[in-house]
């Protein structure tokens, strides 16, 4: 039986958008039979509810409060919590972090000042893990839909806050030129935490830490999606945005 795990999730303590607290998915996610949970809130860049005003340390201790309040809810419930983060570009760019955690951010303050070439090849010296997420989404903020297949390690190929068609152009492009393939609920509020709206990653190996994710997913094997099929049987719609190809 495979492993549950939720990877990609915002808080009402560091994400601005949030509606609940990390700790009130717990109980949500264990009935589900989920095996953990990566606490993935917006980054300095983007929808952060902690004030930027703040020298970097602190901001960086404000900002993992929350993933340490939800780790330390979860002790005795037999389900674990890990650290990611949100990366955002103004543009509509968003990549999902896996790996190195809050000290590690402590010590590289330039990561808020980096392209997103650079941002990979940083993460990447760590031995971490970057996904980006909901590549084909669309929004009233946006003016492109720009893409980044050379500066990721995989895409998120279905996204509960994506139209299907959205996830379907994801799943198609990244079909079609190998590239690994991750989903997540991008879930905001407990209220959504149900069969339907959460998407998880399943692996054939219980993850221990986030650079257990990081290992199964750059191996490519011992991992699949687990989002409902029915989900991509839409129909193929053409992006209602100019979509730029960054290489």
């Amino acid at each position: 039986m495979p492993y549950k795990y939720e990877t990609h999730l915002h808080t009402s303590t560091s994400s601005a958008c949030g509606k609940s607290r990390g700790y009130e998915y717990l109980d949500r996610y264990k009935e589900l039979g989920y095996d953990g949970i990566f606490v993935t809130d917006h980054f300095y860049l983007g929808n952060t509810k902690i004030p930027r005003s703040l020298p970097w340390n602190e901001w960086v201790d404000e900002y993992s409060r929350s993933y340490y309040e939800t780790k330390e809810a979860g002790i005795g419930k037999g389900i674990q919590i890990f650290f990611g983060w949100e990366s955002t570009y103004g543009t509509g760019e968003d990549f999902l972090i896996y790996g190195p955690g809050p000290e590690w951010l402590k010590k590289h303050p330039e990561i808020i000042r980096l392209s997103q070439e650079q941002q990979y090849e940083l993460i990447h010296s760590e031995g971490g893990l970057v996904v980006q997420a909901h590549p084909f989404r669309e929004r009233g903020y946006m003016d492109e839909i720009r893409l980044h297949p050379h500066h990721c390690d995989a895409w998120e190929v279905a996204n509960s806050g994506n139209e299907p068609y959205m996830d379907l152009r994801a799943y198609e492009y990244a079909k079609e030129h190998n590239m690994r393939m991750t989903c997540g609920s991008d879930i905001h509020s407990v209220d959504h935490a149900n069969g339907e709206e959460v998407f998880p990653m399943l692996t054939d190996e219980r993850l221990t830490s986030e650079m257990d994710y990081v290992r199964t997913i750059m191996s490519g094997t011992g991992f699949r999606t687990g989002f409902p099929e029915e989900r991509l049987e839409c129909s193929l719609r053409e992006p209602g945005l100019p979509v730029i190809w960054c290489c």
